[in-house]
């Protein structure tokens, strides 16, 4: 019998998986496109000579999304946004396009999540999260394709889901919730919009350990040094990976799929069998002793 030794390490970063050159003319919006998974997207398109729009609240992380792209030998610009905001986004929208031309991709990446016993949640932290996932991806999405529809350009959107948006997920039942509902949008924005040339697909991201995670979602696996074995692939992701499944999405090699969620987690999901897991109720991981978030 062959040894186990898990699913062969991704090709390093730095390394294209579509033509050079593939964005030289598009521009797309990445939210919460300077820290973690989003800014590994950004820089990807950046790689394949894309102009690209980080998206974010924070004047730090847009200022590190903008450098990530400028590295990998795009061009960037930062922009002040808050996905709950509509009126933000037509702004944002309009200084975009006045800057780099007609947006073609939309990468709807910012989110929120407050790993917490549901009951310990009040409506306005409900409603914090759900209004930056579900809200602000049915927001920005709207905003695009009243653009691309009305000058017949088309163009693509990206969704982030979650796989428990299938399965639940407990400790974060506002986060779960808000993309069961990014998945079911994905789904009827894809066959409304596909008259316009206009796709819609999702990517459920797997574990994708990095350094910008907030420090409440760094806490929960604070304790645990075998992440690694804790994947049927026997190893974590790399948020360049992502980076490389999203820009095929959306290119133009996948012009035929809408949809679509695309999972991207080394089979984990998918785990469950005879051998269970052992079950940790939610209060022994969460962590710390919350008081009521309000």
């Amino acid at each position: 019998m062959s040894e186990v030794k898990g699913t062969r390490s991704a090709p390093a970063l730095g390394l294209r998986m579509l033509p050079e050159g593939l964005f030289a003319n598009e521009v797309a919006i990445v939210t919460g496109g300077g820290s973690g998974l989003g800014k590994a997207i950004s820089a990807e398109f950046g790689r394949l000579g894309g102009a690209v729009a980080i998206a974010s609240r924070d004047a730090e992380k847009r200022a590190r999304g903008i450098a990530a792209v400028e590295e990998a030998g795009g061009r960037a610009i930062g922009i002040a946004l808050d996905v709950r905001d509509p009126f933000a986004i037509t702004a944002a929208f309009d200084e975009i396009e006045a800057a780099l031309g007609p947006v073609t991709q939309l990468v709807n990446n910012a989110a929120g999540n407050l790993p917490a016993a549901s009951e310990d949640l009040s409506l306005n932290a409900w409603r914090a999260v759900t209004g930056i996932v579900l809200d602000g991806t049915w927001l920005c999405s709207t905003e695009f394709a009243r653009r691309r529809i009305a000058d017949g350009r088309g163009g693509v959107i990206l969704n982030i889901g979650a796989t428990y948006a299938w399965t639940g997920g407990p400790g974060t039942s506002p986060s779960a919730a808000a993309k069961a509902a990014v998945t079911n949008l994905t789904q009827s924005l894809a066959v409304e919009w596909a008259p316009y040339d206009i796709r819609v697909n999702c990517i459920a991201p797997g574990l994708f350990p990095h350094r910008d995670r907030a420090e409440h979602l760094r806490l929960i696996n604070a304790d645990k040094d075998d992440l690694d074995l804790r994947q049927p692939a026997l190893r974590v992701g790399q948020v360049h990976e992502l980076g490389w499944a999203a820009t095929y999405l959306c290119s133009d090699f996948a012009a035929f799929c809408s949809g679509h969620t695309f999972v991207l987690d080394g089979a984990n999901w998918l785990r469950r069998s005879l051998r269970m897991p052992v079950f940790e109720p939610v209060r022994e991981w969460v962590p710390g002793k919350r008081k009521p978030i309000i």
